[in-house]
């Protein structure tokens, strides 16, 4: 199933594939899915492929090893092994796929492992196709999502299978991932020698996802070998004896697969990777980011509440992350204009008007350059004074009325300009306040079940501490209190 091209310069196989784990003891991260006894050791480990074993979905970001842990199941388990994409597959083969695993079941007592890549791609009448199967037990179901399963798989299939949720590669996974690929006859056949600062530098920007880390650093080696790769004088190299350069600890401790880590972390001299070839080939960070994904809650969650917390920095950062991954610009805008209202209010009322200018800027010139009104705006409402007590005024005045606690409109109040409406007393005592010297008149304005109630409690944070004094007078007048 794995094909181990020849050297780099001629592999027809990219080389994350060629080195995709054979089994469940190569894979590096997820040991939390990995303890013995747990789904998927048990479902590795069933030679003879007639042991129960339950249906898995594995939820996790690109790159953290869901067809990895599928293909090692492949490998290593005596069950029948079927794959199939959500991008190609449709229900016809679905179906095909389940009349296949009766047969099996029925003449061999064996089930059959699927592994379906993609299922938030499915439809949901795709997805009711797979029930039957798994209900019954005709297939071992192994789906693989970047998704919420929550919202992109069907009620009854998940309520079906186990929900194993896969975790981002720390930087140490990503390292044994880079120096297995670089000493490994299947990989690079330790035709390379990679710095320190190169193999950090790899680390770095593959943000947890080991498949573009070994994206780069095939990147990162093509340009070695060929004019890319300035030439590097071996003696300015720090080489022992054997030339061979060793960027793993000091010390001769194995590591947790079991090979010694001064060994596994050391290539010969050859083609010398640096973090400056690395720079060249991958050029830039990819971000982690998908648009209608969890990333996308994630990043927008923590900018606004960067803004909240006043730390300018920390906005800008996710402001950046946002327009980098190609995000709407309208969607900032607006995010950012809820921000002024809900966490600025009137502890500054310039930040709304602000936050309203930067989406009318973006609207009329556009991007890239409507990233400047955004940061603009982005840096005033992270540093303005914050409060959120018109936001919470109003929330409390709307969970009162949906309450039922309302009340009638006291007489003064309503409306007078109606025919008939005087006699009925509608406007009677009320007090135009125009008329008073002040322009304000001591009056009751709620219904009488309200009549005390206090909605709106300024702080003492920027223009509000203003509004607070403001208030204390205005009440003594108006109520009385």
């Amino acid at each position: 199933m794995f094909s181990r091209g020849p050297g780099i310069a001629g592999a027809p196989v990219p080389l994350a594939v060629r080195m995709r784990p054979r089994s469940l003891e190569e894979v590096a991260g997820q040991q939390h899915l990995l303890r013995p006894g747990s789904p998927l050791v048990r479902l590795a480990s069933d030679n003879e492929g007639t042991q129960a074993a339950v249906s898995v979905i594995l939820w996790g970001p690109p790159g953290t090893g869901k067809t990895t842990l599928a293909q090692a199941i492949a490998h290593s388990s005596g069950r029948r092994f079927v794959e199939l994409s959500a991008v190609t597959a449709g229900v016809k083969d679905v179906r095909q796929v389940m009349e296949e695993a009766m047969s099996s079941r029925d003449l061999y007592g064996s089930s059959t492992v699927l592994f379906l890549d993609e299922i938030h791609r499915f439809t949901k009448a795709q997805q009711d196709a797979l029930l039957p199967g798994v209900e019954n037990g005709w297939v071992i179901l192994v789906a693989a999502t970047t998704e919420n399963p929550s919202f992109s798989v069907i009620s009854p299939l998940l309520s079906r299978s186990l929900l194993l949720t896969l975790e981002q590669l720390s930087d140490d996974d990503l390292g044994i991932l880079i120096d297995r690929a670089v000493t490994d006859p299947r990989g690079l056949a330790g035709r390379f020698t990679v710095t320190p600062e190169a193999r950090a530098a790899i680390i770095q920007l593959s943000s947890g996802d080991a498949r573009r880390a070994l994206t780069a650093l095939e990147a990162a080696a093509i340009a070695a070998d060929s004019d890319l790769g300035a030439p590097v004088d071996p003696d300015e190299l720090d080489l022992d004896d054997a030339g061979l350069l060793d960027v793993g600890d000091e010390d001769d401790e194995d590591d947790e697969d079991g090979v010694d880590s001064d060994t596994a972390t050391r290539a010969p001299r050859g083609p010398v990777i640096t973090d400056e070839l690395v720079s060249q080939a991958v050029d830039r960070a990819l971000l982690r980011y998908d648009r209608n994904g969890d990333e996308h809650y994630d990043v927008i969650s923590a900018f606004i509440k960067s803004i909240r917390g006043s730390d300018v920095d920390a906005a800008l950062h996710y402001l950046a992350r946002m327009i980098e991954a190609g995000e709407d610009p309208r969607f900032i805008a607006r995010r950012i204009i809820i921000s002024a209202a809900e966490d600025i209010g009137i502890a500054d009322p310039q930040a709304l008007p602000i936050a309203v200018a930067a989406a009318d800027a973006v609207q009329f010139i556009g991007m890239p350059e409507g990233r400047i009104p955004l940061a603009e705006a982005v840096v005033y409402l992270a540093t303005a004074a914050k409060s959120n007590a018109a936001y919470v005024a109003i929330d409390q005045a709307i969970a009162d009325v949906r309450a039922g606690t309302f009340g009638r409109v006291p007489k003064p109040m309503r409306d007078a300009h109606y025919a008939g409406a005087k006699r009925l007393g509608h406007g009677k005592g009320y007090r135009y306040p125009h008329d008073h010297p002040i322009g304000v008149v001591a009056q009751q304005y709620l219904p009488d079940e309200l009549r005390d109630v206090r909605y709106y409690q300024p702080t003492d944070h920027g223009h509000e501490r203003d509004i607070s004094a403001r208030l204390d007078k205005l009440r003594k007048i108006v109520r009385g209190e």
